[in-house]
């Protein structure tokens, strides 16, 4: 019989009080349990224990004190705690603890792929997933003497503004893209497609929710169960639910609709950009009714002040034009993409110079090759 659940994060601030920090003593150490891992998001049940689950966290040393502090833990540390296996595996991963020790530094450019205490470059901003961000800023902190962990905490709370309202911008470009096609295809007698773009539109207009309430989206699993706490997820949960649902295309395209001017009013309210109209109206002359997705998208990228970013086409994060969890769980994978955006502006570049014009051009240029890798 396994012991009575307690969530992870719980279990592992009494593993550190108890076992981990008296090992580690004298040396000074910060400990935390943050990275990958339901737990710590906070949405660990009892299911949870069967895979991967228990007494785990990191513990950061100055790098003089890894070693000595590493044969402590591995040769102090019980077999059980609160009847709970000290030492366990899953799948590939043999058995082993799972008290981490190293740098704090060295932990973020693992968990990250860059390295933010020498300060996030717009670029970095883009090619680091969001869950790996949430690994950083989510978890709990047991011990932080100096303060160093609650200050990355901090900067890495949320993007900095141009990039956030690039993100925006994005977002709003992707659901620019296919609001017509719900219609259209039901016009043409395909349910099933206008079903699945709508599926697909649901799941962009969250994306969006997230990024105007400021809160990083998890992986997809937790996508769900994050989205209904956000601020005011009541509201939006019960036409996005509806548009999924329908089997039809007038209570499919009502519910989208209903999404679509909240979620525009939402997007006023957040002072991301200057307000736009966020009703409804005819795409074009056909009678599928959308948001003006590409004029919100435009106003914020009118408040961008970074010529560089302002510059790229709308292609978004890492995450909103990558679809693969064996891409977005790896920083390192991550990092390949740093070309996309490099090239991008590279071929704007070459554009500009095919252009006699100067002035304004010779401006963006100077933008463009301000060195954001």
């Amino acid at each position: 019989m396994s012991p009575a659940f307690v969530p992870s994060l719980q279990l592992n601030a009494a593993f550190h009080a108890e076992v981990v920090a008296p090992l580690v003593r004298p040396a000074e150490h910060a400990a935390a349990l943050l990275g990958w891992g339901s737990d710590v998001l906070g949405y660990d049940t009892d299911r949870s224990t069967d895979h991967g689950w228990g007494p785990r966290l990191q513990v950061f040393v100055a790098e003089a004190d890894v070693d000595a502090v590493r044969a402590r833990v591995e040769e102090g540390l019980p077999a059980e705690f609160r009847g709970w296996p000290v030492r366990f595996g899953w799948d590939g991963v043999p058995e082993q603890h799972m008290v981490d020790v190293l740098t704090w530094r060295g932990w973020l450019q693992g968990q990250l792929g860059v390295q933010p205490l020498d300060g996030m470059s717009t670029l970095d901003w883009l090619t680091v997933p969001q869950q790996q961000l949430l690994g950083v800023v989510r978890g709990a902190v047991y011990a932080d003497p100096t303060g160093e962990l609650a200050a990355t905490r901090e900067a890495l709370a949320w993007y900095p503004p141009d990039v956030w309202r690039w993100l925006v911008a994005a977002q709003w470009g992707r659901i620019a893209q296919e609001v017509a096609f719900v219609g259209r295809t039901a016009e043409v007698g395909d349910d099933l497609g206008s079903a699945v773009l709508a599926a697909r539109l649901v799941r962009d207009l969250m994306g969006l929710a997230f990024l105007l309430a400021r809160e990083y989206r998890p992986y997809t699993k937790w996508v769900g169960t994050a989205f209904a706490r956000l601020p005011k997820a009541d509201e939006l949960v019960p036409p996005l639910r509806q548009a999924v649902a329908a089997t039809d295309f007038a209570s499919r395209e009502q519910a989208l609709v209903e999404a679509y001017e909240l979620l525009g009013r939402r997007h006023n309210d957040s002072g991301v950009s200057e307000p736009v109209d966020p009703h409804v109206r005819p795409f074009f002359s056909r009678p599928f009714r959308v948001p003006d997705a590409s004029g919100f998208a435009q106003a914020c990228r009118n408040e961008i002040e970074d010529p560089w970013l302002r510059a790229l086409p709308l292609v978004g994060s890492v995450d909103q034009f990558v679809d693969s969890t064996d891409v977005l769980s790896a920083a390192d994978r991550t990092q390949h993409l740093r070309g996309l955006y490099t090239g991008l502006a590279r071929g704007l570049n070459a554009e500009k110079d095919t252009e006699k014009d100067t002035g304004q051009d010779a401006g963006l240029n100077a933008g463009l090759n301000a060195g954001q890798d």
